[in-house]
């Protein structure tokens, strides 16, 4: 597609940092004011996410390295390419929770109210990140016959008819999102919606690995369909428990 967007003044911008940039912007902004409608004070909310988002990325970029350690050990300086994207949302995801804990505990703010504010922030930016993947050919589908195929390169720019995994997931981070809102005045309770949000995705992303042209593995197992598993066990039980303990 097209990894450089543009050159100004001598300086590249890539299209997947283009877009992780926008990602964070407006995903930051859409789950601040999301965060005002569960009580929270929009000035601790923002502060905590704009903390949380350096370990984020951190977490994210390091997950996806350990997953492919096969190729960056023989060209470590790539590990911290930016140009090159690469990123593991669920590296992302498990690093600002833990992180946030204590960091929630000492703003005073809720847990389960800030994760609800904060999963939105993560949609939409999962939105604009997976159109930078599909500009840079990173996390591609497998090649495909079938007339919902397109053509579209790999990020060695290798072109074939493909299926589109980065709109899909894209797709369904927005359906996810839409939903969210939807019921967004109607939760039983703070944290319902990060729990929910978190089953829907990792069930799509189940799925979605499958048909990914590069799956991550560690030995017999794919990696993110084994983290998908166990991340929709986890927010279901955690979901049921505390809603019927609640009633």
């Amino acid at each position: 597609m097209r990894q450089v967007l543009f050159e100004w003044h001598g300086m590249k911008v890539y299209a997947y940092t283009a877009m992780l940039y926008l990602g964070l912007v407006f995903g930051v902004t859409g789950g601040t004011y999301a965060g005002t409608h569960h009580g929270l004070a929009p000035g601790p909310l923002y502060a905590s996410m704009l903390l949380l988002i350096l370990p984020a990325l951190l977490g994210a970029r390091l997950l996806f390295v350990a997953s492919n350690w096969d190729f960056y050990r023989r060209d470590p300086i790539r590990i911290w390419r930016r140009a090159d994207g690469g990123a593991s949302l669920y590296g992302g995801l498990i690093v600002s929770f833990l992180l946030s804990l204590p960091l929630l505990r000492a703003m005073g703010i809720s847990v389960g109210a800030f994760w609800d504010a904060t999963i939105v922030t993560m949609l939409i930016g999962m939105v604009f990140t997976k159109f930078g993947c599909l500009l840079n050919g990173c996390c591609g589908g497998r090649q495909t016959n079938s007339k919902l195929g397109l053509h579209l390169p790999n990020e060695h720019g290798v072109r074939c008819r493909r299926i589109p995994a980065q709109l899909l997931e894209a797709g369904l981070a927005l359906c996810l999102l839409i939903a969210a809102l939807e019921a967004w005045n109607r939760l039983p309770f703070a944290g319902s919606c990060f729990l929910i949000v978190v089953a829907g995705y990792g069930a799509g992303r189940w799925w979605l690995e499958s048909i990914r042209e590069t799956i991550d593995t560690v030995g017999a197992f794919r990696l993110h369909q084994v983290i998908s598993a166990v991340l929709v066990v986890l927010s279901t039980a955690s979901l049921m428990v505390i809603y019927f303990h609640g009633s």
